[in-house]
């Protein structure tokens, strides 16, 4: 499948999002040192913006529902752009804090608005692809942007890194503006009768298994460092070389996913859950091993990713009667996936689990992601749907 101008527009978009979502992570040190509060307090910046998601997809689901496509794209990467101008001009912790909720908000809407978009610009067999496509501006995100944003706060300090993110989101504004077509169609009847499809099994448990799967993922890469550092032996110099690889592999198996989605959704879901929970599995045991732990990470990178375009895939086709506000909440349904995963992860760290078996949280989670699928497997075949 070819690259179309428009669905690299929205990549972009999805390329700075995902930057400024992930970067602050490195970058914490230097804020709270300009900002005189703890780590633990410049933690906040990143749950803050996780809140923000969860809390922006229903409300801009409802404010965005009867306007135009194109406009509202654009809108979303405006905001996007004004809330990192304000985080790089932030005078102070709760003003930087308040700032990064801002931005979050246009997360969710632009993602669940932009994959519906998307799918919508290419031929039916080809829709999931154009999801992944799309998705694809946030595995690049941290293969470059987070690695080259950290780089280039360390070097000039944190508020330039956010000045940069605010540019991309321009770029992204106008690659919008001058591609994205402007028929698309807007979306009829009452949005807040539209919420009635979150009654329907099918969505909710595919909204539920987008959790299951984040939480999955980041139950042990929130600690992947710690584990490459003190399990593997690595330098920090080194971790940074696996990460690559890692941000690699998550590119890899976003375009798989995408293919898969399109041949069989749910065959596609199962068989990836249950590649996350072997993969796993196997880095427990190979994380000792430099040779095998960077081998590992990079299929584990293919198969985590793997599952993005299908399950945005099913949600949308579950919820035929309000794809754009499914798609916009399964995106908040992704972000408490993540922030649940970092705190069951942490969980376990507290309760005496090694740093080198806790991937085995995520299988245990990677198997409650099969069971689900497998469920609704099950009920597509009783009563078919496009998702299948």
């Amino acid at each position: 499948m070819r690259l179309p101008l428009p669905l690299l527009a929205l990549a972009a978009g999805a390329f700075g999002i995902g930057t400024t979502e992930f970067v602050i992570m490195g970058l914490l040190p230097q804020v709270a040192a300009d900002l005189g509060v703890s780590i633990p307090d410049a933690g906040l910046l990143v749950t803050g913006y996780a809140i923000g998601v969860v809390v922006g997809a229903p409300l801009l689901a409802v404010v965005t529902a009867k306007l135009p496509r194109k406009a509202t794209l654009l809108g979303l990467m405006a905001l996007f752009l004004v809330g990192n101008l304000l985080c790089a001009v932030a005078p102070g912790y709760w003003t930087l804090l308040a700032a990064r909720v801002l931005t979050a908000f246009a997360h969710a809407a632009y993602f669940g608005i932009g994959a519906v978009v998307a799918a919508s610009l290419v031929p039916a067999h080809q829709r999931a692809q154009a999801m992944a496509l799309m998705f694809m501006g946030l595995t690049v995100a941290n293969i470059l942007g987070v690695p080259g944003g950290t780089a280039l706060g360390q070097a000039f300090g944190w508020r330039a890194t956010f000045v940069a993110v605010a540019l991309t989101g321009l770029v992204a504004f106008i690659g919008v503006a001058l591609f994205v077509p402007r028929a698309l169609k807007t979306p009829e009847g009452d949005v807040l009768k539209e919420f009635a499809v979150l009654k329907d099994p099918q969505v909710l448990t595919g909204m539920a298994m987008s959790a299951v799967s984040a939480a999955a993922f980041f139950s042990a890469f929130t600690y992947v460092t710690p584990i490459l550092r003190d399990v593997t032996g690595l330098a920090p110099e080194t971790v940074t070389t696996y990460l690559f690889v890692y941000g690699f592999g998550l590119t890899l198996g976003n375009y798989i996913g995408g293919r898969l989605a399109d041949w069989s959704v749910h065959r596609a879901i199962v068989g990836v859950f249950t590649a996350v929970g072997l993969t796993m599995a196997t880095f427990a045991l190979t994380a000792p091993s430099p040779v095998l732990a960077l081998a590992t990470l990079f299929v584990w990178g293919i198969v985590s990713f793997a599952a993005v375009a299908p399950l945005q895939m099913l949600v949308v086709d579950s919820a035929r009667a309000a794809p754009n506000l499914a798609s916009t909440l399964n995106q908040g349904a992704f972000n408490v996936g993540c922030a649940s995963g970092a705190f069951i992860g942490g969980a376990g760290l507290n309760a005496g689990v090694g740093l080198g078996q806790l991937p085995l949280v995520g299988v245990a989670l990677s198997a409650v992601g099969v069971a689900l699928a497998l469920l609704t497997w099950r009920n597509a075949r009783a009563e078919p749907c496009p998702a299948e």
